[in-house]
């Protein structure tokens, strides 16, 4: 690897503010990535409400992919001084530089050297939208038929392997009671005791933990009515719910009209359960043979390669839901989405050659 030129074109990326509101942007990431790989690849272009993506492949047309490296290209908003890279020793700060865009170019470049060159069918999968949701990436090529045995995400993960990872439930809830003035509560009807009540049956079956745990977790993110003065009846009020749940919660890693009417025997009267947002959580078997030898990867580069548990939400679930095992495994760094976001350059190397022996290795791995 030509870490030095590897770097140079990492920092061109870095320096694209490839955000959500900037769809110009996000396509400029995706064609920079793409020209990065070169020519002899057949490149097949997604659009979904303004997000671009790519598929990259070496045969004519579109086969079942025994690999698919999965790579994400758009970032968190960020002052514009992130959009400028810089280094700080062993650490290269910028927006992305751990999240994950560094992961991506060496999945580019692994794809790069290898896919022409393995026996069987490889893929780059390039998306501009998990950071909203992945509905437009991800999950947009999925529903056109993009599949595989296979996925590594390139998420941050230190050289570690994420096979498991907790899906969310965004829930509102509402309820509409009675104005009147505060000192006649007999008159009016308040709207906000039937949601806190619900809220407080949520938290008993979900308390909110001390430590770290692996079950699924709820936060109250909102608790709001319309009044302007303490003086007055609520008639109306809501409340936002984040609930984060492992593959192992049947009650909610289930349809989402089960999940809505599972959270509905919850709701104290007059109060409406609406879910805003789902996505399924992600869990691969731990003893694929893939897992394995991606572990050993990563231990001969002399890192744990350890199985590790994300809280946070991804687009593994999507490859979850479809029966596709999928695991997360990118370079070292730190401050995500924060502003001393940043790679440890020393990890780049590492990582870069044990993807390729993984690569490499899966020839005598027999898919499913």
């Amino acid at each position: 690897m030509d870490l030095a030129g590897f770097l140079h074109s990492a920092a061109g990326l870095l320096a694209v503010p490839s955000t959500a509101d900037r769809p110009d942007q996000l396509l400029r990431a995706v064609n920079q990535v793409v020209d990065y790989v070169g020519g002899g690849f057949t490149v097949e272009r997604f659009m979904s409400n303004g997000k671009p993506g790519a598929l990259l492949y070496k045969t004519t047309k579109r086969p079942r992919f025994r690999l698919i490296l999965n790579a994400h290209l758009d970032v968190v908003p960020a002052a514009a001084e992130q959009f400028v890279p810089r280094y700080d020793g062993n650490r290269l700060y910028a927006r992305g530089a751990q999240d994950m865009k560094v992961s991506a170019l060496v999945q580019a470049l692994v794809f790069r050297e290898l896919a022409g060159a393995v026996p069987y069918p490889m893929a780059l999968q390039l998306v501009a939208d998990e950071e909203i949701g992945g509905r437009d990436g991800t999950l947009h090529q999925l529903e056109q038929g993009v599949t595989g045995d296979f996925v590594v995400i390139g998420e941050q993960s230190g050289l570690d392997i994420v096979a498991d990872a907790k899906g969310l439930v965004h829930v509102v809830l509402r309820a509409i009671g009675r104005g009147a003035h505060g000192a006649y509560p007999w008159l009016g009807d308040n709207a906000l005791v039937g949601v806190l009540a619900t809220v407080e049956r949520l938290l008993q079956r979900y308390p909110v933990p001390t430590d770290e745990v692996w079950r699924t977790t709820l936060n109250v993110a909102r608790v709001a009515t319309p009044n302007s003065a303490f003086n007055q009846i609520p008639d109306r009020a809501e409340a936002w719910l984040d609930l984060r749940f492992p593959a192992s919660d049947r009650d909610l890693n289930a349809p989402v009209v089960d999940v809505a009417a599972f959270l509905r025997t919850f709701a104290a009267p007059g109060v409406t359960v609406e879910i805003e947002e789902y996505d399924p959580p992600h869990h691969a078997d731990h003893e694929r043979p893939e897992i394995a030898a991606l572990r050993r990867a990563a231990m001969h580069q002399g890192y744990r390669g350890k199985l590790i548990f994300q809280h946070g939400a991804g687009d593994g679930g999507f490859f979850s839901a479809r029966g596709v095992d999928t695991v997360e495994f990118g370079v070292a760094g730190a401050g995500q989405h924060g502003p001393q976001e940043h790679v440890e350059v020393d990890s780049i190397e590492p990582y870069y050659r044990a993807l390729r022996e993984f690569v490499e290795c899966l020839t005598n791995i027999q898919g499913r």
